[in-house]
């Protein structure tokens, strides 16, 4: 093994998507309100997510922000999996990755999948909020 390979520094492959928001789906205007993110390799599969009112307010002013706020409640129980799963709760990281990331034509939706290395997947979730959703 490499130093790349090995210990803490390895860098992994992860997958990402963002989650949206479309208030009104007929409309198509959305804005993003969190982050998937799953790496196989530690098993790992974490949701971020951060609601702005404001913007919500902004495209539709009869939104249901307990609703959507919910759903990406919903969708950090998928990630964590156990009960808060419902019927995913068993599933190992991956199958309940690619479910959160399935088409669906809702309010909170899931974008396209892009990839990238990490050494902490846990860290590029933060930083991926940060950078793409606040």
């Amino acid at each position: 093994m490499t130093g790349r390979e090995s210990g803490a520094g390895r860098r992994d492959v992860y997958e990402y998507a963002l989650v949206r928001v479309v208030p009104r789906v007929e409309r198509g205007e959305m804005f993003n309100a969190g982050v998937l993110v799953y790496c196989r390799a530690r098993s790992f599969v974490a949701a971020r997510t951060h609601l702005d009112e404001a913007k919500l307010k902004m495209l539709d002013p009869h939104a249901d922000v307990v609703g959507v706020r919910a759903a990406l409640r919903a969708v950090e129980g998928v990630c964590d999996g156990g009960e808060a799963a419902g019927q995913a709760g068993p599933d190992d990281a991956g199958r309940r990755f690619r479910w959160l990331i399935a088409p669906r034509s809702t309010v909170v939706q899931p974008g396209p999948v892009h990839t990238g290395l990490t050494t902490d997947p846990a860290a590029e979730a933060d930083r991926l909020l940060g950078l793409l959703v606040r």
